[in-house]
């Protein structure tokens, strides 16, 4: 299922065939201390994004590294409950917004949030395993 959003957010965004995404999943416990760490909020997230620059990280010869994707499963399986579809429905959106974030994308004023919004659900729709769109 990842693999196939990667794909999709890699032929929407033309991203070269080299492009290197690391996705960890977790639990709340890392998930709080990493957003206190890095965000100084308190409290267990659904997903973090961390973007990597190359002074930041070391070259690795042939790959380009785009970033890191931390999800709580935790909140995964909470929100896909509330939100009254399934587990793995939850996690692709999880994915593609994490991903989104990567590539520049932010939802903190509304027309950001209008926009990421309008494009997680276009790559969603694509998805075969997600119907609550």
């Amino acid at each position: 299922m990842i693999e196939l959003i990667s794909r999709e957010i890699a032929k929407r965004f033309s991203l070269a065939e080299n492009i290197e995404v690391s996705i960890t999943l977790a639990d709340d416990i890392l998930m709080r201390q990493l957003n206190k760490e890095y965000r100084d909020q308190d409290e267990s997230t659904d997903v973090l994004s961390f973007a990597f620059r190359e002074n930041e990280m070391p070259s690795v010869p042939g790959l380009e590294l785009l970033g890191e994707i931390v999800l709580s499963l935790e909140q995964v399986k909470k929100q896909a409950s509330e939100q009254k579809h399934s587990f793995l429905e939850e996690l692709a959106l999880l994915v593609v917004h994490g991903y989104l974030h990567l590539l520049g994308y932010d939802h903190l004023v509304e027309n950001e949030a209008r926009e990421m919004r309008k494009i997680e659900k276009e790559i969603l729709a694509v998805l075969p395993f997600v119907e609550f769109l």
